[in-house]
């Protein structure tokens, strides 16, 4: 048995989050559409955390990229070796009127383990780092108001240990990766074996927030 869970192991972090891919065709930063606001979080591959988000009612788009860091326009490789500082982010481009910050924190924090320091199930690294940007003093004290209620219900065993930095900078992560989990269900081991039991679990703790079509 224990060959048989370690042989899935490493089946798993050889098809990890982006293994193999080498294409440096990078996406585009959409502006915002009137009426629109910005969130950037960073929870693990961004590949489920990007799905996750992008179900929520009021979320119009959601593009992965990388921010925290100190490099310029870097590339995943770049990112991968963890000397850029940057971690695996998603910006989501969302509607205040129909979904709140608050709600797309409290969401967030349900879409990854944030207890989890500097990894997430099998990444492990600073570029799979918990951390949620605020672009104002009213978004910062909503996240750490969120994140001591979140302590504070016992939801996770562990402390919180996400990071909460003011936003500099988003770059947008190769043209591959957007809309990754949804272009390749089903075809990468990865996603099938880590990705889709993060969403599932998202849909179950997020079912009142998210759009029609994923309530089923």
């Amino acid at each position: 048995m224990k060959r048989i869970i370690l042989y899935t192991a490493c089946i798993l972090l050889l098809a990890g989050c982006a293994n193999g891919q080498t294409t440096n065709d990078f996406a585009s930063v959409p502006k915002p559409k009137p009426g629109e606001k910005v969130a950037t979080f960073g929870g693990g591959c961004f590949w489920s955390m990007s799905e996750a988000m992008s179900e929520l009612r009021g979320v119009d788009k959601v593009v992965s990229g990388y921010a925290g860091g100190t490099t310029k326009n870097p590339t995943y490789e770049e990112v991968s070796s963890r000397e850029t500082g940057h971690a695996e982010v998603v910006q989501i481009y969302y509607n205040p009127q129909v979904i709140s910050y608050e709600t797309l924190v409290n969401a967030f924090f349900f879409a990854h383990d944030p207890t989890e320091l500097n990894r997430q199930g099998p990444d492990e690294g600073t570029d799979y780092r918990s951390i949620a940007f605020y672009r104002s003093p009213e978004e910062k004290a909503t996240l750490l108001d969120v994140i001591k209620k979140v302590n504070a219900s016992k939801h996770y065993s562990d402390p919180i240990v996400t990071q909460v930095v003011p936003f500099i900078a988003f770059y947008p992560a190769e043209q591959y990766h957007q809309g990754y989990y949804r272009l390749h269900l089903g075809e990468n081991p990865y996603l099938t074996g880590v990705s889709e039991p993060k969403v599932m679990k998202f849909r179950k703790a997020e079912k009142a927030e998210l759009k029609p079509e994923f309530q089923k």
